[in-house]
């Protein structure tokens, strides 16, 4: 782990990008639900898209606390932008952990360089949180495997070059997590989504029809992969609630704005008692929930027994605030809230897929509880 003052001076390089190079285009991107070109550019040239990979494998090997900087500060500007970053790196994070050193190497180098993208395939139309509805199977095919299945709402699909699809392996809880590539036979893609918030991040459904793809494509043991997820789960909630936070801080900042420059009765609205006491409230839960995932990061780093529950803790408060604080925002703006115009309408749409994705606020609760009674 890096010191307090190297973390500070990576955070203010990575808000000077954000401010000048992905808040211009983030309304556009909006707009016209188009990938964040200009955004992934920046994110290349500032390098990035590898920030937590090995460096071995042409990473930067950054540790969680820079990941989580990252995407809370871009996410400040730009949610579909934090996004499009931090996707491949939750992806990712079993294969570098339990993969083999040739396919480590087969996606993560090209992936870390911006060449290519990744996906993650858990969603079904029938199963989500619940892991028992998963239809999707992985079957042995000679010396390879043969997948059949449809994966639902996945993040960056029609995007993406490699797509790390969950599928069942045997009964229970046995699984297996395999890399599939876009130009694999047996892969389509359905429609993409029309979304509410990150527009400019693709969705779409996953296809898998006697998709064949060779033995050496199982990330580890083709029966562990719930446990491979759940570690994996434990860091990206991490990033999702970082994401969740930035959009808050986000929106926080554009009231603040918003409201000391708006006159009203011979006087800015941000001297008025009741505007006050909303941005004090705004400020407190930003600030608390910023304290707790610091806190969950930390844990996931020095105590693996608690950080799966602070790691939940963290994604729903850190989301709650979210949809809390940009909704508040747009309350200060008054009717201009509830325009395309001003950042905090479309902060207030991407702030609620954060309380949905990686596990819903509900699951997060049901984790937290039974960590609270430990059973």
């Amino acid at each position: 782990m890096l010191d307090a003052e190297a973390y500070e001076q990576f955070r203010a390089t990575v808000r000077r990008l954000a401010d000048e190079r992905v808040a211009p285009h983030a309304a556009e991107v909006d707009r016209s639900r188009s990938l964040p070109e200009e955004s992934i550019k920046a994110f290349r040239d500032a390098n990035l898209i590898g920030l937590p990979f090995p460096e071995e494998f042409g990473g930067q090997g950054g540790d969680l606390m820079t990941q989580v900087i990252a995407v809370e500060e871009i996410a400040r500007v730009c949610a579909t932008s934090a996004l499009s970053l931090f996707t491949s790196w939750i992806v990712l994070d079993p294969l570098v952990r339990f993969g083999s050193p040739m396919l480590v190497e087969e996606i993560v180098r090209p992936v870390s360089s911006g060449e290519q993208v990744a996906a993650w395939c858990l969603t079904e139309p029938a199963g989500g949180s619940d892991l028992a509805g998963i239809k999707t199977r992985a079957e042995q095919a000679g010396d390879g495997w043969m997948l059949n299945g449809t994966k639902r709402f996945i993040t960056n699909a029609t995007w993406a070059d490699w797509y790390m699809v969950l599928a069942r392996t045997g009964e229970g809880r046995q699984f297996g997590i395999f890399a599939v590539h876009r130009d694999d036979p047996g892969i389509s893609f359905g429609a993409r989504e029309r979304k509410m918030g990150v527009r400019g991040s693709p969705t779409a459904d996953v296809i898998l029809e006697n998709c064949r793809i060779s033995a050496d494509r199982v990330v580890g043991d083709p029966f562990k992969g719930y446990e491979y997820m759940n570690v994996g789960l434990t860091n990206s909630r991490a990033v999702i609630a970082a994401e969740a936070l930035g959009i808050a801080q986000g929106a926080l900042d554009e009231a603040v704005r918003y409201t000391k420059g708006r006159q009203q009765f011979g006087q800015t609205i941000s001297r008025f008692q009741m505007i006050r006491g909303m941005v004090a409230d705004m400020a407190v839960k930003v600030e608390s929930s910023r304290a707790l995932l610091y806190r969950a990061v930390n844990l996931i780093e020095t105590d693996p027994g608690q950080a799966r529950a602070f790691a939940s803790m963290a994604k729903l408060l850190c989301s709650d605030t979210a949809m809390a604080v940009t909704t508040d925002a747009v309350q200060l703006h008054g009717g201009y809230g509830y325009l395309e115009d001003y950042p905090v309408e479309r902060m207030m749409r991407d702030a609620k897929i954060t309380q949905i994705y990686e596990g819903t606020n509900q699951i997060q609760r049901l984790i937290i509880a039974k960590h609270v009674y430990q059973d």
